[in-house]
Order: C-alpha cells, then sequence, then structure tokens
C-alpha cells in the first residue's frame, strides 16, 4: 500500500457510502476534501468537516500508519498546527497537537470499495510490464486519453520552456540569438544536438549575422567552429572554406575549445553534420529577421516553405569534403522540417508568447494538429495498445506520458491510471 493511492481515494472520495466515525467513534460528515497539496505541508488544504455535527474547518494529513505522524516529525512542524483530521490506513497510535488535544482519526481501510482495491492492486502488480496499465489501456474511454494528452502536451510544453528562459538569459534576452543555439542543435538532430549547440554558442550572433550576407562565410564559420576544417584536404571547395575561416578566425578572435567534436558514425549519409551545417547555413543566408518570420507564421505549410532550402551547390555532388557521390541537390526534406516545427518552432513560439503575456494555446494546437504523429518506439507502442496518436502534439504528449508518469509509477496522478483504478467494469480473472 502506498500513500498516493489514499491521496487518490481521499480526493475522488472513492469511498463506500456508509455512517463514518472516527477511531475515537465520532461521527464524521466530510462536507469538503479540501484541495490537494503536491508541495510541503499537509496533504490536504481547506477541508471541511463534521464530527458529532460540529463543524472544523482546517487541513487533512494522509498517512499508511498514524505513527507516521511522528516519524516524519510532524509534531514540531508548526505548517501541521491546523490539521483536523488524520486519515489513515493503519491506526497504531493516538496522535496530539500541541496543546496535548488529539487529533481525529480516519481508518479509510474499510471504508475503500474491494473493486476499486483490486484495480489498484492489479495495476501496481509485480509482473513485468512495459506500461503498469498495457493490459487495460484499450479499454478506457478515447475521449479521457485524447483531454489527457492534451494536458500532458501543453506540461512538455512548460518543461521545455523551462530550458528555454536559462538559456534566453545566457543569451542576455536576445530572442534571435535564442533561436539561433536552438534551431541549430535540432539540426543536429539526436545525435549531433549536443555538438551542433555547443557550436551555436561558440560564437556571438552579431558575428552570424555579419557572416550571413555572404554564404561561404557562414559556411566557413560553422564548419570551422566544428572542427571540420581541421587538417589538410585535396579538395578546393574545403581549400576556399579553410582560408575564409582562417581570416574568420583571426578577426572576430574565435576559438572552438568547448565544442563537441560532431559524429559520422553509424549516421546515413543525408545526415552527416557537413551537410546539415552546409544546409543550416543556407537558412541563416536566406532568412534576415528570422525570429520574427517564425512568431508571425502560423501554420504547417508556410513554415515548410520558410525551411525550403538547398545546401549550396558543391554539395549537390558530396555528403563531406572531398568524397563524390552522384549528382542529387540536397534539400530539407518536409519530415525534417516537421521535426525542426515540433522541437524548435512550437517551444519557441509558447515561450515568447507567455513571456509576452498573450495566450496561444489554440494557435499552437491547431499548428501541431497539421503535423503528422512522430514514428519512434515508446509512439508505435502506444498505438500497438490503442490506435491513439494521429498529430504531432499527440505523439509529443505520448513522451511526456512515458516519461514522467508511466516510468515513475505516477499511475494516480494520471487521468487513464485515475480512469482504470475507477472503473465499474468488471475485473477479468486471471
Amino acid at each position: 500500500m502506498k500513500e498516493d493511492f489514499l491521496h487518490y481515494v481521499w480526493k475522488f472520495q472513492k469511498l463506500e457510502v456508509v455512517d463514518f466515525y472516527t477511531s475515537d467513534d465520532e461521527k464524521l460528515h466530510i462536507k469538503d476534501q479540501g484541495s490537494h497539496n503536491l508541495n510541503s505541508g499537509p496533504d490536504f488544504f481547506n477541508a471541511q468537516i463534521e464530527l458529532d455535527n460540529q463543524l472544523w474547518a482546517g487541513n487533512v494529513e494522509i498517512h499508511i500508519k498514524s505513527s507516521d505522524w511522528y516519524a516524519h516529525r510532524h509534531e514540531t512542524d508548526p505548517a501541521y498546527d491546523n490539521v483536523i483530521l488524520h486519515v489513515v490506513w493503519e491506526h497504531d497510535a493516538e496522535i496530539f497537537r500541541k496543546d496535548g488535544s488529539t487529533i481525529p482519526t480516519f481508518v479509510i481501510k474499510k471504508h475503500i470499495p474491494k473493486n476499486t482495491l483490486e484495480r489498484y492492486k492489479k495495476l501496481f502488480s509485480k509482473e513485468k510490464k512495459w506500461i503498469n496499465c498495457e493490459n487495460d489501456f484499450e479499454a478506457v474511454d478515447t475521449f479521457v486519453i485524447e483531454n489527457w494528452l492534451e494536458r500532458l502536451y501543453f506540461e512538455r510544453l512548460q518543461k521545455k520552456e523551462a530550458i528555454l528562459l536559462k538559456e534566453l538569459e545566457d543569451s542576455q534576452n536576445h530572442w534571435e540569438s535564442l533561436l539561433f543555439r536552438m534551431l541549430c542543435k535540432n539540426f543536429g538532430l539526436k545525435v549531433n544536438g549536443d555538438s551542433f549547440f555547443s557550436i551555436a554558442k561558440s560564437v556571438d550572433f552579431s558575428v552570424v549575422n555579419k557572416c550571413s550576407q555572404d554564404l561561404q562565410d557562414l559556411e566557413a564559420l560553422l564548419m570551422g567552429q566544428a572542427g571540420l576544417l581541421d587538417g589538410e584536404k585535396e579538395d578546393g571547395y574545403f581549400k576556399t572554406l579553410k582560408t575564409k575561416y582562417d581570416y574568420l578566425k583571426h578577426k572576430f578572435h574565435l576559438n572552438n575549445k568547448n565544442v563537441i567534436t560532431p559524429k559520422f558514425f553509424r549516421l546515413r549519409p543525408p545526415n552527416f553534420p557537413t551537410l546539415r551545417l552546409a544546409q543550416f547555413a543556407v537558412v541563416y543566408f536566406q532568412q534576415k529577421n528570422l525570429f520574427s518570420k517564425i512568431i508571425s507564421l502560423q501554420n504547417a505549410k508556410d513554415f515548410q516553405t520558410l525551411f525550403n532550402v538547398c545546401a549550396s551547390d558543391y554539395w549537390n555532388t558530396h555528403y563531406n569534403f572531398g568524397i563524390s557521390s552522384k549528382e542529387r541537390k540536397k534539400q530539407i526534406t518536409k519530415s525534417f522540417i516537421d521535426l525542426l516545427i515540433i522541437n524548435t518552432v512550437i517551444p519557441l513560439k509558447f515561450c515568447y508568447a507567455r513571456q509576452q503575456g498573450r495566450d496561444v494555446s489554440e494557435e499552437i494546437l491547431e499548428l501541431a494538429a497539421e503535423i503528422s504523429s512522430e514514428e519512434n518506439m515508446i509512439v508505435s507502442k502506444f498505438n500497438s495498445l490503442k490506435e491513439i496518436s494521429k498529430n504531432a502534439y499527440q505523439s509529443q504528449a505520448l513522451l511526456q506520458l512515458k516519461s514522467e508518469y508511466c516510468d515513475k509509477n505516477r499511475c494516480l496522478q494520471c487521468a487513464v491510471g485515475n480512469s482504470i483504478v475507477g472503473s465499474e467494469r468488471k475485473i477479468p480473472e486471471n
């Protein structure tokens, strides 16, 4: 038995409708169970109860055993002075206030419906499963899941917002600089994301602005900071960029000592760091005031147009310096642009609007709903349990669900888990 189950039962009053009595045989009537407190202090604030027809208002504390009150040293904490009811699974000790009066104790164990308790035990059984509710997930009402996913999506965006605000401070509150860093990171995808982020942070954005007037200067800056122009190669374009980078390095006092070396190993050629940096350079060469454009655009089609660029002509026949390949324009694909919208554009639009005091929830949802669901192991597994992810906000929400709820056994803080434990469906025989 865990306290979070007792919190769930008390919060949603999943109790059999009978007369309630405290451990001292006082008749108990619960008028208001209070507001669930997820921070320090009593578990429920501002509850109202009647004890033998006497109205009490205050806080409620919940424990597995009454003696946990002393184990947690609540008797020394003023935050617990206003507790009017102690709700426990097992009553093994009397609990007293500082003035010596007894805190009423309600033993909840015998009032929990058998079906609710069995569902809880089944959900948290030790049987090895991908997620606790995988055997019941399909039966959960689709409306419940879809509403929960919408909430989880914004929870995920708020988590990303905290990261963005920290980076914004590091960028001296320069939104264009922040965009440059985050967009560069996401051009590196999972394998080279940290590397590309370190490249972007190694250069002041004012230098990027100056170099963006000439595509080769910008390519040289990015490739050079990445360490991709080190050494010597018998390749004319490599030599041109290296010469330009040596000049820029001297002019702007550049160094790349903190840059993480990008990886080529096990990457498909279209994701080679050389090619991704070349494409990234074209974006900043072609698009001035990119942040303002991103804030103003609202639909996926416009963003597809914005990022629809090809790497410079040299890359038509190369994926890396000095190694020729079959001629082909190296255009950014639609699926790659979708990832940029999901991981860069939307979080930045959300963060910027919140800083401006604007609510863009509907705009964000509509934009994310235009993009197809991501394809990864987690989303595929959820869809195998119940076909639920149809667009990008739902796939992002499922990632949040898995990492922040399923993996942490927070089933009773999850709408899906709540639905399963509180369901009236008959539990199937094993």
